[in-house]
């Protein structure tokens, strides 16, 4: 068996089209979908995702705002920032890339953006949204696996889920949207005894664990359903994910690469979420 290759740069590219029609409507209607994206410090890593969130911003015809700070930026001086982007109306999303430097405390950051501008759904207000199943914003990584699940029409009622890694950011979050649909979800972490007794049981597999290859071939269900969310660099240099995929690919059913799977939907679903803030804004106007 060859496993079907989910191509998450088509998909992508579909949902930032419709997103830009979406944001041209509210324009025409005086509302231009702004986001406000925060770098502090100079992580190679994350100056690449600053860059490539502001791009797709721009092409799609938002209002997008850059700001950089040196390292040493205090840590008042980012909730001064932070609490200043809340109070302005033409900003719908702010996104404060992390990691933060160590003297900065992420949760209090992410604590102090607005719930209704927290377009990475990483408040706990919105945690706990999600929780309830009743999410203002779904975090981006998750949801735009969700998006690929759909255009995959993978069954996820009554499927077994296993998702490999337990962080805030994926994990969690997405065995809540896998619950929502109705999976059986198990949710392993680094301490999980056996994982391939675990993932060899999965309809669908989620791995997000930052480790390169973690998952092998012969930890797949044949004709599983793999989502490799890991974005690592290889001893060669070229980026690869959590999952080996030449093994994995001749069992499972269907596989996302990396790169090219669930990276580019991280940002496409990125503008979703701050169209769907600025267009809670045009209803609360018509509201008012």
């Amino acid at each position: 068996m060859t496993a079907r290759i989910i191509n998450g740069s088509a998909l992508a590219q579909q949902i930032r089209e419709e997103a830009a029609v979406r944001a041209a409507s509210l324009t025409a209607a005086g509302i231009k979908p702004g986001l406000a994206v925060v770098l502090v410090g100079e992580d190679p890593a994350s100056q690449v995702y600053v860059r490539n969130k502001v791009a797709a911003c721009e092409k799609a015809g938002f209002h997008s705002v850059m700001e950089r700070y040196p390292a040493d930026l205090s840590q008042e001086a980012l909730l001064e920032r932070v609490r200043a982007l809340n109070a302005d109306p033409a900003i719908h999303g702010i996104l404060v890339q992390l990691p933060l430097p160590k003297h900065i405390d992420a949760h209090t950051v992410i604590e102090t953006i607005a719930p209704e501008k927290d377009v990475d759904g990483f408040h706990i207000a919105n945690a706990g949204l999600l929780m309830t199943g009743k999410p203002l914003f779904r975090p981006c990584t998750p949801y735009g696996v969700m998006k690929m699940l759909a255009h995959e029409n993978v069954a996820l009622r009554g499927a077994e889920a296993v998702i490999v890694g337990a962080s805030n950011i994926v994990g969690k979050p997405m065995a809540m949207l896998l619950l929502a649909e109705g999976a059986t979800v198990t949710l392993c972490n680094s301490k999980t005894r056996d994982l391939a007794a675990h993932t060899r049981r999965a309809d669908v597999l989620v791995v997000a664990t930052g480790r390169p290859g973690i998952v092998t071939g012969d930890m797949v269900k044949p004709g599983a359903v793999v989502i490799d969310v890991g974005i690592n660099r290889g001893a060669d240099g070229k980026l690869c994910g959590d999952v080996d995929f030449a093994s994995a690919s001749e069992v499972a059913g269907a596989i996302t690469p990396v790169p090219g799977g669930v990276g580019p939907m991280t940002i496409a679903m990125l503008l979703v979420n701050t169209v769907e803030a600025a267009e809670r804004q045009l209803q609360e106007q018509g509201k008012a």
